[in-house]
Parts: C-alpha cells; sequence; structure tokens
C-alpha cells in the first residue's frame, strides 16, 4: 500500500486538476467553480479529492457552506495561479500569431480617450492589416503574463521598469472655455478665480495624485485661502476637461492631454506663465514576449512620433536623467 502511494505522489499531476483546484480557491465554493468550468459540482468534488490524493495532504477545510485553503493549499495556489496564467498567454500568443496581425495594449481611460483615441485614425489609415484592442483601465496590468503586448503608464520615473521608453512629462495648468472668458469675469490672475468655479478630480486629495489638486496650484501661487465661486468634482481628467469645453468653470488640467485643445482654440490657457510641473510623466512599456514582432515595432515607432509631437506642442523639456530614455 505504501508502495502504490508513493508512486501515485510522483507522477505529473493532471492540468485539469490544477483547473478544479485554482477555481476552487478563486472562490472558496465548489458550486460556483462548477459553473465557471462547465462541470458538474461532484466533478469538480473529484478532481479535487485525486489531486489531493496525489499530493499526500488536504489542501481545503470543508465547512457546511464554505470552504477555506489549508496552508498547503496556499502555498499550492502562488505555485499554480500564476503558472495557469502564463499557459494561457502563451496560447492565446500562439492564436494570435497564426492568424490575423493584431497590437493590444493596456493605458488608463483619460489617456486613452484624450490622447491616443483621437491620433488613431492616422495609424489605422497607414496600417490597415494591423488591429488595433485597447483595454483602458486604472489597473496596472502585469505585461509578463498578460495578453497585452504594451502598457502606457503614468508614472514618476522612480516607479517604472528600467527598459521603459518616456513619451512625455508633464505640467498642470488652468484651462477655460473661450467664450466663458469673453462673457464672464476676468481671469489675469491667480485672485480673479474667486469669481469662476473650479473644476478638478475628486479623488486627488485622498490619493497619491495630491500635485493634481487646486489647493496645491494656489499654494504655490501665493494664494493659499483662496475660496472660489463653487467646487465641481469629477473622477477622470476626460470629464473634467468636458466640463471646462461646455463652460462650466475652469479645470486644472494635464497639459499634455489638452494640447490639441489649445491649438484649436477649442480651450484657453488664461494664465501660461503659471504653470506648475509635475512629478509624473508618460511611459511605453513593450511586453517582453512581443518586443520582436513587425506589428508591435510598427506601433511603438507610430507612438513615439506621436509623442515627439506631443513634446514639441508642450514645450517639454524632460529632465536629464531620462534623456536616455527618450525615442
Amino acid at each position: 500500500m505504501l508502495h502504490s502511494q508513493t508512486h501515485l505522489r510522483s507522477r505529473p499531476i493532471s492540468a485539469g486538476q490544477l483547473r478544479a483546484f485554482e477555481a476552487v480557491a478563486r472562490h472558496l465554493n465548489f458550486r460556483a467553480a462548477s459553473e465557471e468550468l462547465a462541470l458538474t459540482q461532484s466533478a469538480v468534488s473529484r478532481q479535487i479529492q485525486a489531486l489531493e490524493e496525489e499530493v499526500g495532504v488536504s489542501l481545503f477545510l470543508r465547512h457546511t457552506r464554505a470552504v477555506e485553503l489549508t496552508n498547503a493549499g496556499g502555498v499550492l495556489l502562488r505555485a499554480v495561479t500564476p503558472s495557469l496564467e502564463r499557459i494561457d498567454s502563451a496560447v492565446r500568443q500562439i492564436r494570435q500569431s497564426s492568424g490575423r496581425k493584431s497590437v493590444s495594449l493596456t493605458t488608463f481611460a483619460s489617456l486613452a480617450s484624450m490622447w491616443l483615441i483621437p491620433r488613431l485614425e492616422v495609424f489605422q489609415r497607414d496600417n490597415p492589416d494591423i488591429d488595433i484592442r485597447i483595454d483602458a483601465s486604472d489597473v496596472s496590468v502585469d505585461l509578463d503574463v498578460s495578453d497585452l503586448d504594451l502598457a502606457l503608464r503614468y508614472a514618476p520615473a522612480t516607479h517604472i521598469p528600467p527598459h521603459a521608453i518616456r513619451l512625455f512629462g508633464e505640467q498642470i495648468t488652468p484651462v477655460i472655455s473661450p467664450w466663458l472668458l469673453k462673457s464672464g469675469p476676468r481671469l489675469k490672475k491667480p485672485e480673479d478665480l474667486t469669481q469662476f468655479t473650479l473644476i478638478e478630480a475628486g479623488d486627488a486629495h485622498h490619493t497619491h495624485l495630491e500635485w493634481l489638486t487646486w489647493r496645491r496650484w494656489l499654494d504655490q501661487h501665493a494664494a493659499p485661502k483662496l475660496e472660489p465661486k463653487r467646487w465641481l468634482y469629477f473622477n477622470y481628467a476626460y470629464q473634467m476637461v468636458q466640463a471646462a469645453l461646455t463652460g462650466q468653470g475652469v479645470a486644472l488640467a494635464r497639459l499634455p492631454l489638452i494640447a490639441e485643445s489649445l491649438a484649436s482654440g477649442d480651450l484657453v490657457e488664461p494664465l501660461p506663465q503659471l504653470r506648475l510641473e509635475s512629478p509624473m510623466a508618460y511611459w511605453l512599456i513593450i511586453g517582453p514576449r512581443n518586443v520582436a514582432r513587425p506589428e508591435v515595432l510598427a506601433f511603438c515607432e507610430w507612438i513615439k512620433g506621436q509623442a515627439a509631437q506631443t513634446r514639441q506642442a508642450t514645450g517639454d523639456v524632460p529632465d536629464p536623467e531620462t534623456l536616455d530614455k527618450l525615442d
């Protein structure tokens, strides 16, 4: 009997058992796992029992209405989760390479809607055989295990990997609709902002984005106690800019994201001499498995070209330590 158990525990573990284990561990529920895997609950239970027999220990503590991982189960889950993600990513990459050419990237919603998408038609026109997929989310994605090719990130230089390519830096500046500026009170100095509604990110005071707040801008320009006519808060930068475009107030905007609106005259920068430097920059990161794919390289070159135009439009001068990361 001992010889049989030893032989059982030394053979390779079934991938199906690992799939079942990961699903149950993630949901901590056999029924939810079975629905996800399109198996019966008893089939999932048998998979887990077979896996526990092969491993030689219990992986779950089974209660009346729930299950929980044992210490051994936790150790196995930490190994299984990234392994399955890598396998799934490799399979997706193989499937993609055998079909149409495509480039997929992740970035945050405001950069996607305000900077990338308005420019994307040019790339599509010049590269009609390349499909583009954009995953706009504020959640950072690990390119090592995902099926995404590229990431456009917003972070200080100290928070990005060494192989990242700096696209452009950032300044913060007040912007306003030209018709509101003409029809409303004058806006020649910070003190004049008392006659306007001020628009800003509602969560900036509670996150790491403190430099995007009006209070910081006012502190830097000797008006720390200034109170506006009213405040108007939004979650995203593109919402703030949209409110400014429609004349609802003065927004504190990220210059690279509104450069086109300034150039077209849709927005006006009433206090250009009072721009505030931001510690943040915008970066391009290429997934390690995708650096040699021609369509990815083509998209990267296009992105870097667009970034050069933005740097020229905003007068961006990077810090000396980031010069070697420019395209």
